[in-house]
């Protein structure tokens, strides 16, 4: 059975978490290049197939607070620093979805599917 239109959109917002994270996660980040990282990380992912829009917002604060004692002026990007917002548009459907902490855990889930 092939897949519907909006598990077909679905996976594509999936399919956009997984570049987002796996690329990026390491990256070298400090609240200095916070806001151009984001940036790249939004234009980069936007070039993908279906993708409408990416937001990326890389959370100061808590990049502040990890380097407050930290020896270095940069600490590693991970997904409890930054939420994020994907949509996507495939045959129609479109997709929001999401990546922000949950009990520890960079959760990415579907946040809204319509027709």
């Amino acid at each position: 059975m092939d897949p519907t239109d909006r598990e077909s959109a679905c996976f594509e917002a999936g399919i956009k978490f997984g570049a987002l994270y796996h690329q990026f996660a390491g990256t070298p980040v400090s609240p200095r290049n916070a806001a151009s990282l984001g940036a790249a990380i939004e234009e980069s992912i936007e070039n993908q197939p279906f993708c409408e829009a990416v937001t990326v917002e890389i959370l100061t604060d808590e990049l502040e607070a990890e380097l407050a004692d930290a020896p270095a002026e940069y600490t590693e990007l991970t997904g409890r620093f930054m939420e994020v917002e994907i949509v996507v548009d495939r045959e129609g459907v479109g997709v929001t979805a999401r990546m922000e902490m949950d009990d520890g855990y960079p959760r990415m889930r579907v946040d809204s599917v319509s027709e």
